[in-house]
């Protein structure tokens, strides 16, 4: 039974009242105060079996980090994993979406004016855009270093760290195919122009560009995924380059949160 049939239901409770009370063959008996309330009561009850409401998950998402510290990796398909459901789907070392998953809609992440290459979705472009001429009032020149990336793309890049350092390492900072908040085509990776990638950095937070991208991109729908001092809540190692875009409104909820994204994900269901 949907909400709105249950709503319904307890649109009628009072038109079920008037039919006791007027009733020829209703008792005196139900139309009591304390009968007629035992009958709303019961039939509410009954009503309630019915239904299946949506109900936000408590609690942690599973561990993503063993007591070592190894990374606990499965290949589980993430529950909400449509391309409308962009802003709640939760990708990690466990959850994934398929192979499959390639948004429609991609635009190329120059027709918000920003510097860099790569495609987003549609939906993120005027935000990026905003984002974008913020950091310019503040005498940045934000670039876009990666975007969208399917799933044979991550493969790649994953197989190339595991090449370089090794699987045990690799899983620490590189998503495994599907795994990757890159397929969903709303996550970038950023620098400023003139400045070398991110990662080549000791400290992209440190920068002016990744100091001024913590205290400001959520303003403009953008998250950073994974927050400094982090790594055993969200399985990977701290990336303040990396940013996913959720919305302005759904930004504030993550940040007044306190939690990181993954476990706000996780406990909005």
């Amino acid at each position: 039974m949907s909400d709105e049939a249950v709503r319904g239901l307890v649109r009628l409770v009072p038109s079920w009242i008037v039919c006791l009370d007027n009733h020829p063959r209703s008792s005196r008996a139900m139309r009591t105060p304390i009968s007629r309330l035992s009958f709303i009561l019961t039939t509410a009850l009954a009503a309630s079996v019915f239904v299946s409401p949506v109900v936000a998950n408590t609690g942690s998402p599973p561990a993503v980090r063993t007591s070592s510290g190894a990374v606990i990796v499965k290949d589980i398909l993430t529950e909400h994993r449509s391309y409308s459901h962009w802003h709640l789907s939760l990708l990690d070392p466990i959850f994934m979406v398929p192979s499959t998953y390639a948004p429609g809609d991609l635009s190329w992440v120059g027709n918000a004016g920003i510097a860099g290459s790569g495609y987003v979705r549609k939906l993120a472009l005027a935000d990026l855009r905003a984002l974008d001429q913020a950091a310019r009032a503040a005498g940045i020149r934000l670039r876009v270093v990666s975007a969208y990336r399917s799933y044979s793309s991550q493969k790649a890049v994953f197989n190339a760290w595991v090449e370089k350092s090794g699987y045990a390492s690799a899983v620490r900072y590189s998503a495994r195919p599907g795994h990757s908040e890159h397929q969903l085509g709303t996550t970038l990776d950023f620098s400023f122009v003139g400045g070398a990638d991110p990662w080549k950095y000791s400290d992209f937070g440190s920068t002016r560009a990744g100091a001024w991208l913590k205290a400001n991109a959520w303003k403009y729908g953008w998250v950073m995924s994974y927050p400094k001092g982090a790594e055993h809540l969200t399985g990977y190692i701290y990336e303040p380059w990396h940013y996913r875009y959720f919305g302005r409104s759904l930004a504030y909820q993550q940040r007044v949160s306190g939690l990181v994204p993954r476990y706000w994900l996780w406990r909005r269901g």
